[in-house]
């Protein structure tokens, strides 16, 4: 599954206000919003993705401060991934270009494109949350002809899944 960088947000990162035997306060690590076990099979299947094709992380590998979950199509692979990352740091990511306002479902977001993406494979849209960032990523097959913008798809995709993204 072809997989491009960047990432989404996560759930809830709080201080756990446990004190150690030495007096000393312990932040808990964030909970980040898992997409893989938060997005449920029908959201999926109306998203055009098949469920059984979940993969989680980057080829299978999960990624320190994200959660990863990405499913395939018949034209086009979709992933969602979650991060605590503020949106900003989307914007000054170098490689991310072309970033304009949209809404998704009604949820306002940030689309981008990825630097060197000459075939428009890639779309990607970015939903701030109050625990950092969700993206939303489609991408073509590369080796089919004649698809649709792939951020056709991520809009038509994007209706069943974002209503299920945190806030």
């Amino acid at each position: 599954m072809v997989v491009a960088s960047l990432a989404v947000v996560g759930l809830v990162g709080c201080d756990s206000g446990e004190t150690s035997s030495k007096g000393t306060t312990t932040t808990a690590k964030p909970v980040l919003w898992n997409p893989c076990t938060e997005i449920p099979d029908d959201a999926l299947r109306a998203a055009g993705v098949d469920p059984a094709t979940e993969e989680k992380g980057v080829a299978g590998v999960p990624q320190s401060g994200w959660e990863i979950c990405g499913w395939m199509a018949p034209k086009f692979g979709l992933t969602a991934y979650t991060t605590d990352k503020p949106l900003a740091e989307f914007e000054t990511k170098p490689g991310n270009v072309g970033f304009t306002d949209v809404t998704v479902a009604g949820r306002p977001g940030r689309r981008f494109k990825v630097e060197g993406d000459t075939r428009n494979l890639i779309c990607d849209v970015v939903f701030a949350t109050k625990y950092g960032v969700v993206q939303l990523e489609v991408t073509n097959r590369a080796s089919l002809d004649g698809l649709e913008d792939p951020c056709v798809y991520l809009n038509r995709a994007g209706e069943s899944l974002v209503p299920t993204f945190p806030q």
